[in-house]
């Protein structure tokens, strides 16, 4: 099955040679797509807590769906994690648009390992 996508690429030449592309999707099987922005506090673990905040990935507007997210957290007690999901699905609002619940756990690190946990929900749709 094929599934017609539009969108655009945005090449970067940085002035220290470095080169990038990224793809903006701007339909998926002609509905328009969206993301949605979320952000929050960790759990308190090992004397600390970390801030995350980030930008979900792109999904069909109009249908059933969720969206990947993946984030990094600030850098506290000499370390970050990395976060990283799936939303639960659309919750309309009653004024239009939608949000989505997320939660999960990072990935380990620290001097001494530990993983914190997240939960939150999205902005409305962007």
């Amino acid at each position: 099955m094929e599934i017609p996508i539009t969108g655009f690429v945005h090449c970067s030449d940085d002035s220290d040679g470095q080169h990038s592309h990224k793809l903006y999707i701007t339909s998926w099987n002609g509905r328009p797509v969206h993301v949605h922005s979320f952000s929050g506090v960790t759990s308190f673990d090992v004397g600390h807590a970390h801030k995350y905040a980030g930008v979900t990935e792109p999904a069909p507007t109009g249908v059933p769906h969720v969206h990947v997210y993946h984030t990094q957290t600030t850098f506290n007690d000499g370390h970050i994690h990395l976060i990283r999901g799936t939303t639960g699905n659309a919750i309309p609002l009653p004024n239009g648009g939608h949000f989505h619940y997320f939660e999960g756990v990072t990935s380990i690190n620290g001097a001494i390992p530990h993983a914190h946990s997240y939960q939150g929900k999205t902005g409305n749709e962007d």
